[in-house]
């Protein structure tokens, strides 16, 4: 009996000290046997990145204000719209910068949010200048006449945003969509100038009035425009917490001169 015993005991050790060999199928994903591939995103994360890409820069309507406020309560503008004429047209602008990226993530399972800052600095500009005159048979007894010109440039030195992301981490591989705020810094000038003649073609002597002429501008060096942003990219996990970085952003900036930019990104980051 004492031999069944002991023989017992040493059966049933052997069976703990097997299992406790065995790998803990509880925290493995999927099915037995199977290690999930999922890489922690979680934390905070810096990085550098380089930029190309293109802007659209609006310049057409730039100086309407400008020529509405110095005609203003002036009957040829009221009756020809002078300040709506198309004097200048938009510009395109094609540049490269370099900046750097700070967020967070949290991760739930194979899901990735988070939130960012993208800065760059670089440069896009454009320029615009034209100039339009009219005759009118106007007001009674006058031939009229409106001479207009305008010149207009922007040049964009800081771009950025602020933004949500939102990724699905596939391997080694982390894609995801982003939106925010957008932000720019850019340097611009408008100036245009308007010039009426009123001359008197009646039967009863009245005096010609004009040529005056009235000119005003707009100077904002370093002011910052504002608007949205929307993109994708792609993180590549590396070993020793850094990975490298994929992406396509747009933003559309709102201000003296409205602008739209797409860049495409590369960069390298660090995951804490």
């Amino acid at each position: 009996m004492r031999r069944v015993v002991v023989a017992t005991l040493l059966a049933g050790l052997a069976q703990t000290a097997h299992a406790a060999d065995l790998p803990d199928f509880g925290a493995l994903r999927g099915p037995v046997g199977y290690q999930s591939n999922v890489v922690n995103w979680q934390g905070y994360y810096v990085g550098g990145q380089a930029s190309y890409g293109s802007a659209d820069i609006g310049l057409k309507n730039a100086v309407k204000n400008l020529l509405g406020q110095q005609l203003n309560n002036v009957d040829l503008q009221s009756q020809f719209g002078i300040s709506n004429w198309p004097l200048l047209g938009d510009a395109s602008n094609q540049g490269s910068g370099f900046g750097g990226f700070v967020g967070y993530n949290s991760q739930w399972d194979d899901v990735v949010l988070g939130i960012e800052a993208s800065y760059i600095h670089g440069k896009f500009s454009g320029s615009s200048i034209g100039s339009q005159g009219r005759s009118f048979q106007y007001p009674t007894d006058y031939f009229s006449t409106a001479d207009v010109s305008a010149i207009a440039r922007t040049e964009i030195t800081d771009y950025g945003s602020v933004r949500a992301r939102a990724g699905y981490a596939i391997d080694q591989f982390l894609p995801y969509i982003f939106g925010g705020v957008a932000l720019g810094r850019a340097n611009t000038y408008r100036s245009a100038s308007a010039t009426l003649e009123y001359t008197y073609v009646g039967t009863n002597g009245l005096p010609n009035i004009g040529p005056n002429t009235t000119t005003s501008s707009d100077i904002r060096n370093g002011h910052w425009t504002y608007g949205y942003a929307t993109g994708l990219g792609v993180d590549v996990k590396l070993p020793g917490g850094f990975f490298l970085r994929g992406e396509y952003e747009y933003l559309k900036l709102v201000g003296a001169v409205n602008s739209s930019v797409n860049t495409v990104r590369g960069g390298v980051g660090y995951l804490f």
